[in-house]
């Protein structure tokens, strides 16, 4: 079982997100998820807020590459395009940079077209506690 594996067995808010593990390796994960109508704003697009849990979430499994549970430093992300109900997204984490207990990451979100609709960038700082 891969850690993306391990870390999505116990992420019931990716879970109830309906958020799929299409790749995992370290440092590098691909992750997809439907957009269906609860993720909705009031102007009939994608709440920002999913398109971050989704890119989030893969930044959480690419950085968590070792035995050693990794959590977010920071993060931002910028908004390129909107999406809508029934559009498929997937969120594509690279590490970037990792040295010491320090990593960055960056996420490309795109739709089923290959659009890219937002990019992220995590920032990770690795604890001293096991990844169970």
């Amino acid at each position: 079982m891969t850690n993306a594996e391990r870390l999505m067995r116990d992420d019931y808010a990716s879970q109830a997100l309906g958020i799929e593990i299409i790749n995992a390796e370290p440092g590098d994960v691909t992750l997809r998820m439907t957009v269906r109508r609860d993720m909705l704003n009031g102007f009939g697009i994608t709440h920002g807020g999913m398109i971050f849990s989704l890119a989030d979430t893969a930044f959480a499994f690419a950085c968590n590459e070792t035995d050693t549970v990794t959590v977010a430093a920071g993060a931002d992300i910028t908004f390129l395009a909107p999406t809508r109900e029934g559009d498929t997204l997937t969120a594509h984490a690279r590490r970037v940079s990792r040295t010491g207990r320090s990593g960055i990451y960056d996420i490309t979100v795109t739709n089923e077209a290959g659009d890219t609709i937002a990019l992220f960038r995590g920032r990770s700082r690795t604890t001293n506690m096991p990844l169970d």
